[in-house]
């Protein structure tokens, strides 16, 4: 990429998938993007069985070059100044996929998105959660349906064990994103 394509990476709390994400992140950065993270409340407060907060920080600063966006009126911007050519939400819980469904904006991350929208431009959905296919059925669905959201393929991760769990293959992630700025969803969406 010549010119550098700028990326809102918003990140929610899927904790069980952020060393896939730390991998995506290279990936991204490795293609070219400039990311600006964004952490949900969560992301940028809770230790966890799998990774402690300051060290998934202080990874995301060391690859990013940017401190996290962790509060709402720094995530505001989103829409003027600090404007990004595309969100991404990866990992994407079930709570912000709803919050997102139904235009509830009390995190930093569903404030960027929101902001982000308001300029018209894409949001790319790596989805990540237990109740896909249970009660955020209808979210998901919402969101299918919805002007400038697109999602990267997803599936069942253990259909047996958690048959209502729906996680995106983050190894779609740029081609699901070049395709969202051409105003394109990548295909298949469901594997």
């Amino acid at each position: 990429m010549e010119n550098k394509i700028k990326l809102g990476l918003c990140v929610t709390g899927s904790f069980c998938t952020f060393t896939n994400t730390l991998k995506m992140v290279d990936e991204l950065i490795t293609l070219g993007y400039d990311i600006t993270p964004v952490f949900s409340y969560n992301v940028a407060t809770l230790d966890t069985r799998f990774l402690k907060q300051a060290d998934f920080e202080r990874l995301i600063v060391q690859k990013t070059g940017k401190t996290p966006v962790k509060t709402i009126p720094d995530a505001e911007p989103f829409g003027t100044k600090n404007a990004v050519d595309i969100m991404l939400v990866a990992p994407c819980t079930g709570n912000t996929l709803a919050k997102l469904a139904n235009g509830i904006t009390d995190t930093p991350v569903t404030l960027a998105v929101k902001a982000h929208l308001r300029n018209n431009r894409p949001v790319v959905i790596a989805l990540s959660s237990n109740d896909s296919l249970a009660a955020n059925a209808r979210n998901l669905g919402r969101l299918l349906n919805t002007k400038n959201y697109y999602f990267v393929p997803f599936g069942q991760d253990a259909p047996d064990a958690k048959p209502n769990s729906l996680v995106a293959d983050l190894g779609f992630v740029p081609k699901t994103l070049e395709y969202a700025l051409n105003g394109k969803q990548f295909q298949p969406i469901v594997l």
